[in-house]
């Protein structure tokens, strides 16, 4: 029995040490390596499925998009041509590497995000110069996609389509 007492007492000690290592901060902080522009700004606001961007714009000449406090490139760094995407509005419109882009972006998964941030994009670019409209507008951009995923029926199985099982007999 005395042992045991003996050991319990070390362990305590030894699993809180290691409790006040996990949650001491790092000594080297990864920096951004960008800065976020600052000023006047026309801001858009982009919706598909359940993902919505505030997108602001900020003319600010060879300006970096940023998404969540991550570089675009970053950030979507998973999605093939990504870049081409949310560039888009501006190769439409002529004016790339004019604004630099604060993202903030929530909800549904990561392509979902990408389209909200492109309707939003278009959006303060419109707010930016109204003779944008007519160009943004032929390409489809500035139309929200209202497909969504389909809503659970209760007493279904789990799907949303899937039909009630009958009985045998």
């Amino acid at each position: 029995m005395a042992k045991k007492l003996s050991d319990q007492p070390q362990k305590i000690i030894k699993m809180a040490r290691r409790q006040q290592q996990q949650h001491q901060p790092s000594q080297i902080e990864d920096k951004p390596n960008f800065d976020i522009p600052s000023g006047k700004y026309f801001e858009g606001l982009g919706r598909r499925k359940m993902a919505t961007a505030r997108v602001r714009i900020y003319e600010e000449k060879n300006g970096q998009c940023v998404v969540n406090d991550q570089l675009a490139k970053d950030y979507f760094s998973g999605i093939y041509n990504a870049v081409k995407v949310y560039t888009q509005p501006f190769e439409l419109t002529g004016t790339q590497e004019k604004f630099a882009v604060t993202v903030k972006v929530d909800g549904s998964g990561i392509n979902s995000q990408l389209e909200a941030i492109v309707h939003g994009l278009t959006r303060a670019l419109v707010k930016y110069d109204e003779s944008f409209k007519p160009l943004l507008k032929q390409e489809g951009l500035l139309t929200r996609d209202a497909r969504m995923k389909e809503t659970r029926k209760p007493g279904r199985g789990g799907k949303a389509r899937r039909k009630r099982q009958s009985p045998k007999r």
